[in-house]
């Protein structure tokens, strides 16, 4: 099986050594995205809504890349700030998983720098 780096054009810079996504067969594996944009600036500092639907916009990228859509993730891993801010992270989350909605856990956890309110990870299936 094929490892093969997944680097979307317009994609953020990394803030540490690793690839935006990674197709290992027929799996991609997305890094935690953060709501970062092409130049490495914050966007939506302070509007989790604004950072989550952000966050989301990249995985799509970094799955179009390999033909894939959002429908081809199962499972999503999210780490939020603030407890407080659970309800907003999922009304967008429904906007872009509509039901049946991929499994997945979500965490309060400090993030990398302090203005970061979400970051997310999935990993999408491609079938056989």
């Amino acid at each position: 099986m094929s490892i093969k780096p997944i680097i979307p054009a317009g994609s953020a810079p990394p803030l540490a050594p690793y690839s935006p996504g990674v197709r290992a067969g027929n799996t991609i594996y997305v890094s935690g995205v953060l709501s970062l944009d092409a130049n490495g600036n914050i966007v939506g500092i302070g509007d989790v809504k604004a950072q989550t639907r952000h966050v989301l916009e990249s995985i799509k990228a970094v799955l179009k890349e390999e033909g894939a859509t959002m429908a081809n993730i199962a499972f999503n891993q999210i780490f939020i700030k603030n407890l407080e801010d659970y309800a907003a992270v999922n009304e967008v989350y429904r906007e872009y998983f509509p039901n049946p909605a991929p499994a997945r856990y979500c965490i309060q956890a400090n993030l990398v720098k302090p203005e970061f309110l979400v970051e997310i990870a999935s990993t999408a299936y491609l079938g056989d």
